[in-house]
């Protein structure tokens, strides 16, 4: 592979990248260039950026972020071209293999943030997510691992990688790098300068159908998209298929019980399927829940929505049992889409959806239960009880244990969920003062 890149004088490195930017803007024609960025720094805030084509005036923050001493590179992934949700699946699985090959061999001693590419001002624009590389040693090795890593991705839309260097008067330019054949040659650059942070997370227009469902049919678009390469999917959307789309809840009561983990739900659920003489069901139900572990290793969009076809093969049972009886559920569309949100939203909890935001709504075309109820105990006393019962966790539930701003995305996010909106209940006390509690919550609240 040859390498075209040559070290540029710092003297000249202005004067140049303005030469190019005029000189490429002609022959850029459709290709998708994101005008903003926003990076999730080490303490979860967001660092905003935009690419110009006129220089400004040096930002002392960009140059720390982005600046000597090292080198850093931004590496994004397009949506391949065309229509439905197939560019969001394919882009969603080379973001995933692209943070696995970041972690290992020579690019393993670099700082990997998470980065996002947004056009301003365009509610319905597909954010490109990716990785800001950061080499503190600016080791001459870097850039070619990453030509190397280019150059294994075959895809129409492949990764796009800049690199960031500063001039000799300290203002910050990003030369954008394509591989054409077995050459890197360069197609952009533009000067880097701070942005205003957006009123909403960039990520907000897509979140709906992409980490969050709101109707089967969205949900069931994406795991068929999946089923060149995960098999299981089809059978989840065979079973799907078989469940009617018009259902009612019979005339006993639905209950769905929710909580992180290690708050007592499985025992609460049990006690009170057992108190009240309940059918107890489970969120994802057996038939599929054999497969959680090959969902789980998938990227956000197809974990999800294999979650959210769980919630409707439930449903069917739901309704099919509390015709004779009432019914529990263990988990159900409030864990869905809690976990989706907290996962897929960089940042603190600042910058999660605000209130009533459609993203906590319950989706129109599933069966609502008549009460939620959400377990919470304080984060040393889970953690207490994680280290007790030795099970294998997902990845989400490790994150829970070892990312506290994670932790707090998911209890907030819960809290915000409506129409049905989760009632609290402390889990901490005995058991038998929580089944209490429960019972007693479910009688003042008429069921």
């Amino acid at each position: 592979m040859a390498l075209v890149i040559r070290p540029l004088a710092p003297l000249w490195l202005g004067r140049l990248s303005r030469r190019l930017c005029a000189r490429h803007r002609a022959c850029l024609g459709t290709m998708v260039r994101p005008r903003r960025f926003a990076v999730e720094m080490p303490d979860y805030s967001l660092t905003h950026f935009v690419l110009g084509d006129t220089a400004g005036q040096p930002d002392p923050r960009l140059a720390s972020l982005l600046g000597p001493p090292g080198r850093s590179y931004a590496l994004c992934v397009p949506l391949a071209p065309g229509t439905g949700c197939g560019p969001r699946v394919q882009a969603a699985r080379m973001h995933q293999r692209l943070w696995l090959q970041l972690r290992q061999g020579p690019l393993q001693h670099c700082q990997l943030n998470k980065l996002l590419g947004y056009g301003p001002g365009d509610q319905n624009s597909e954010a490109q997510h990716g990785f800001l590389l950061r080499d503190p040693c600016d080791h001459p090795d870097t850039r070619s691992a990453l030509l190397q890593l280019l150059g294994s991705y075959q895809e129409a839309a492949q990764p796009q990688v800049a690199e960031f260097q500063a001039d000799s008067q300290g203002l910050l330019w990003q030369r954008l790098w394509e591989l054409q054949g077995d050459r890197q040659v360069q197609v952009d650059c533009a000067c880097v300068l701070p942005a205003p942070e957006p009123h909403l997370h960039p990520l907000l227009p897509g979140l709906l159908n992409s980490a969050v469902f709101q109707d089967r049919d969205a949900a069931r678009a994406v795991l068929e998209e999946c089923t060149s390469f995960i098999p299981e999917a089809r059978e989840v959307l065979d079973l799907v298929d078989q469940c009617p789309r018009e259902i009612q809840k019979g005339k006993f009561q639905v209950i769905a019980i929710e909580g992180l983990d290690a708050t007592g739900k499985s025992t609460v659920t049990q006690s009170v399927s057992q108190s009240l003489n309940a059918a107890l069901l489970h969120s994802p139900p057996p038939c599929i829940g054999l497969w959680r572990k090959i969902f789980d290793e998938e990227p956000t969009i197809i974990r999800r929505a294999f979650y959210s076809l769980g919630n409707y093969l439930v449903a069917s049972e739901i309704a099919r049992e509390s015709a004779r009886s009432p019914v529990i559920v263990d988990r159900y569309w409030h864990s869905t889409a809690t976990y989706g949100i907290a996962t897929e939203v960089s940042g603190g909890l600042q910058y999660l959806p605000p209130a009533h935001h459609p993203v906590y709504q319950w989706p129109g075309d599933l069966l609502k239960p008549d009460l939620v109820l959400l377990l919470t105990v304080n984060p040393e006393e889970r953690v207490k009880r994680l280290q007790g019962r030795g099970l294998e966790k997902t990845k989400e539930e490790a994150e829970l244990e070892a990312n506290n701003v994670f932790r707090q995305k998911v209890e907030m996010t819960y809290q915000r969920m409506e129409n049905p909106s989760c009632h609290m209940v402390d889990a901490s006390p005995s058991r038998e003062t929580v089944l209490q509690n429960v019972l007693q919550l479910i009688q003042n609240t008429g069921h």
